[in-house]
């Protein structure tokens, strides 16, 4: 079921999203939120971090595809520092 409401835009672009849509969703104080806005259209997708599971899983995953590609360590921090010194 969806809540419809409307809100306004703040003079520093702050909006409030509703009470009862904030309830609804279980949002609290400090999440975050990825904007996405095109046309008319602006979307707000909170963020929300993967479980450990999930998280372990990627990054057994990433591994994986970095030793089957031969990446080492060292290619890993001469990329970092490469980007580092970008400005």
């Amino acid at each position: 079921m969806q809540t419809l409401a409307t809100t306004r835009m703040s003079s520093k672009g702050q909006v409030v999203i509703p009470e009862e849509v904030r309830g609804r969703l279980g949002l609290e104080e400090g999440v975050q939120f990825v904007v996405v806005g095109e046309g008319d259209v602006v979307i707000l997708k909170t963020i929300t971090p993967p479980s450990m599971d999930i998280f372990d899983n990627l990054i057994r995953k990433a591994r994986e595809q970095a030793k089957s590609t031969g990446m080492k360590r060292s290619d890993i921090t001469r990329a970092i520092a490469r980007v580092r010194t970008r400005k």
